[in-house]
């Protein structure tokens, strides 16, 4: 016997309340009480649909990060540095303080962790398109290690941003930029 249908409004409900505990006090302060008391639910119908705050974060963040533009500026390195200027949009905003505590936490849970990389990898696809055109351009040979170069451009900011640090200034943004540019075009920096 099949249980009671899922109601996808109270789901809706759920996620857009845990979305703006998450953005206003962070991940380390959400539980899913709070969630289930804060959006008029009770706690089993949290419970029953995410297991882990864990979970419920990665769904939330799934269903809430707004899409990373496709930036088309006709140069890879302008393509670059417009994807990195996204990115460091996305990394300054203060909920990003409690990442932290959700990528431990992510480490041991094998289906919020498979939602998450499907995030990720959906939110570098402008970049794996940007690459792309740079190849068809013939500014660049083949890239065959692709999620790298995207490691490589958010690494700083991560860093920066779960560390303590004030965020990557234009002139460090670029640098960046420039350094993946180099990494990819195979050229030198110049004195």
């Amino acid at each position: 016997m099949a249980g009671r249908p899922r109601d996808p409004e109270l789901e809706q409900r759920l996620l857009a309340t845990a979305w703006s505990l998450l953005t206003s006090n962070g991940y380390d302060a959400l539980t899913l009480t709070q969630v289930a008391a804060q959006s008029g639910a009770h706690r089993t119908d949290v419970y029953r649909r995410w297991r882990s705050k864990v979970r419920l974060v990665a769904d939330v963040l799934d269903a809430y990060l707004p899409p990373v533009p496709d930036p088309d500026t006709g140069t890879l390195l302008g393509d670059l540095r417009a994807f990195a200027r996204d990115l460091a949009g996305a990394w300054d905003e203060p909920w990003n303080d409690g990442l932290v505590g959700f990528l431990a936490d992510l480490r041991g849970d094998g289906e919020a962790e498979k939602t998450f990389r499907a995030l990720v990898s959906r939110r570098s696809q402008p970049l794996v398109d940007a690459i792309a055109r740079a190849v068809r351009r013939g500014e660049i040979a083949e890239v065959p290690e692709l999620p790298f170069v995207g490691n490589l451009l958010e690494g700083p900011l991560m860093h920066r941003r779960m560390f303590g640090g004030a965020p990557l200034t234009s002139d460090e943004l670029d640098v960046v930029t420039g350094s993946v540019h180099r990494l990819l075009t195979g050229t030198s920096v110049t004195p």
